[in-house]
């Protein structure tokens, strides 16, 4: 519930430029934050299958076997997005082909004529698309979250598994606002101010903050290490392909000092929900 505090962002109608610098530079430091976040859990299995090897108590296979899941997770997470982006920028293409077709002449209409307004992804605009690529990524983060709030609850540490729930609570609010940062001072192609609707900027919620609560019920029904290995690799796969996004946006800005503090702003505030699940014994 607490991803859906940073929605209204969204909503904002026509934010100044520096504005717009500034929330876009913050989610950049809190999506900075959750790589560092996810890939360090994501590679505590290695650490320790690696120190096993090196006390003699374990052996090569198994810092192998987490370290192909690591690798495999990070190679799927950040190129299947490069490739869903490519795939989108020709739907779009082809889309606006139909909407504004070759001046065909006068006489019988050609089928492209009659063609309607092309609907679905490929019409959105990109600070939209952006939008649901982040939604995407802290989705897969947050499923591991999720696993290990169930796993905390199926082995009877009932009291951890309630502080996770707090403090992944706290931490998921600055998530919602990283979301849809992109979406405040969206336009449409004449340059008018384009709104999310309150349906939208819920079902962005819906997409971040639901996988947390169905990592929980089966996070609750097994235990696995490696799956939770993978959902951390593929999250951080996709969360460094949108900051790489993102920074194409605020490096057209130019405006170092705003990005600077919005990154300084966003990592603090992600590394201090993190204390607090960390202080409470988590």
């Amino acid at each position: 519930m607490t991803i859906l505090f940073g929605l209204p962002i969204g909503r904002l109608r026509r934010p100044a430029a520096s504005l717009r610098v500034l929330l876009n530079a913050i989610a950049v430091g809190v999506l900075l934050f959750l790589v560092w976040d996810v890939l360090s859990h994501a590679w505590e299995p290695i650490d320790a299958a690696l120190g096993s090897l090196h006390e003699g108590t374990g052996g090569l296979g198994s810092a192998v076997g987490y370290g192909a899941l690591f690798i495999g997770g990070l190679t799927v997470g950040l190129l299947s997005l490069v490739g869903y982006e490519r795939w989108m920028g020709r739907a779009a293409a082809r889309a606006r082909a139909v909407e504004a077709p070759a001046n065909l002449g006068p006489g019988a209409a050609h089928v492209t004529e009659l063609s309607p307004v092309a609907a679905g992804l490929s019409s959105w605009s990109p600070a939209r698309r952006l939008a649901l690529l982040i939604a995407v990524g802290i989705a897969l983060h947050n499923f591991a979250e999720g696993l290990a709030i169930g796993q905390s609850a199926a082995t009877g540490e009932i009291g951890l598994a309630t502080l996770l729930v707090i403090g992944f609570a706290l931490h998921n609010a600055t998530e919602g606002f990283g979301i849809t940062a992109p979406l405040a001072g969206d336009t449409d192609t004449d340059g008018s101010a384009r709104r999310p609707s309150w349906g939208f900027l819920l079902a962005l919620g819906l997409i971040g903050g639901g996988p947390t609560f169905v990592g929980t019920v089966l996070g609750h029904g097994f235990t696995s290490e490696p799956v939770s290995v993978v959902f951390l690799t593929l999250a951080a796969g996709s969360i460094i392909y949108v900051i790489t996004q993102l920074l194409g946006v605020a490096a057209k800005s130019k405006r170092t000092d705003m990005l600077a503090y919005g990154l300084l702003v966003g990592l603090i505030a992600g590394f201090l929900t993190d204390a607090i699940v960390t202080a409470g014994g988590a």
